[in-house]
């Protein structure tokens, strides 16, 4: 039994097919597939059901491939002990993050943090919440940079820092009169959300306790892919939609004009770090955490947990 085996074995399960394994561990198929096959004939039992497509493992192979996902952790750690005793900071760090952070956040920190640690290769990944914390499941990303709280099994959060929800308001909707809002405010009618899967639709939703019904008779029902959409269609009909804090960084003096804040304590959403319960590269996380805290703007990091909106 070797290394490259159980790496081979927690390929395909995590892909679930042999050729998509082989090529995100940069060999032929048939050299993966001859691996797993002699890792399979030493243990004396199929790990895989080839005859299912796609490929899934056996009962026993769940097993076996849970705890090559541990032993390879295991092994990473060694490196981790390893560089920290030579005073070094080095490897990959594969990052999941949601895309209403995404634009606004990884411009912020990028640049220094490669700067800084030239010989830590950062690759990230925009997906959904629910994508990241498959991947981290699986082991394809290391970490997560996401809104919290999320209260799932096995995944631990960090939080970074809290980001206040803003109003941004057409000048043709009556709200542009007001000086702070209040989420009663808010016409529903004429609020504009992110299409479904978005985390941030869920907040809004909840925040302003919206109802399906208040679309009814609405002559026309758009829902964006992107916040800058979103922007957009504000500026140029009447309308109204929510922005977290980052968001409203680059808005231009006009665009500024059309800011409105809720009134206090106002609603906040909460961004973390979140990782796997077993997961390693602990250094690592660690510098792309403190690298980010010294990125956001000093307001958004006095930021207090007062109003928290759930996902």
């Amino acid at each position: 039994m070797t290394f490259v085996q159980l790496e081979y074995i927690v390929a395909v399960d995590t892909y679930r097919h042999f050729a998509t394994a082989a090529g995100h561990c940069f060999v032929t198929q048939p050299t993966l597939s001859m691996q797993v096959q002699k890792l399979e004939e030493e243990l004396g039992l199929k790990i895989f059901d080839r005859s299912k497509q796609p490929v899934i493992p056996t009962e026993a192979g769940r097993a076996i491939i849970e705890q090559a996902r541990r032993i390879l952790g295991e092994k990473q750690v060694i490196t981790e002990i390893v560089q920290e005793k030579k005073g070094i900071l080095t490897g990959e760090l594969r990052i999941g993050i949601i895309p209403t952070l995404a634009p606004y956040l990884l411009p912020l920190f990028v640049q220094n943090f490669s700067a800084k640690y030239p010989q830590i290769k950062l690759v990230v990944n925009e997906l959904t919440t629910e994508m990241v914390v498959t991947r981290l499941r699986e082991g394809r990303i290391d970490v997560g940079i996401l809104v919290t709280p999320l209260q799932e099994n096995g995944i631990r959060e960090q939080v970074l820092f809290y980001e206040e929800l803003l109003v941004y308001v057409s000048r043709k909707n009556a709200a542009y009169k007001k000086q702070y809002m209040l989420a009663q405010d808010i016409d529903p009618s004429k609020l504009w959300l992110l299409e479904e899967g978005h985390c941030f639709r869920s907040q809004i939703v909840r925040l302003c306790e919206l109802r399906k019904a208040s679309k009814e008779g609405s002559h026309f029902d758009y829902e964006a892919g992107s916040l800058e959409t979103l922007r957009r269609m504000v500026e140029l009909n009447d309308g109204i939609t929510i922005l977290p804090e980052l968001a409203a960084l680059d808005l231009t003096g006009k665009q500024q004009q059309l800011i409105r804040h809720f009134k206090r304590p106002a609603p906040m959403r909460e961004v973390s770090l979140v990782v796997h319960r077993d997961f390693v590269k602990q250094r690592l996380v660690q510098a792309l955490q403190q690298e980010i805290m010294r990125s956001v703007p000093e307001k958004v990091r006095q930021n207090k947990n007062l109003n928290v909106v759930p996902i």
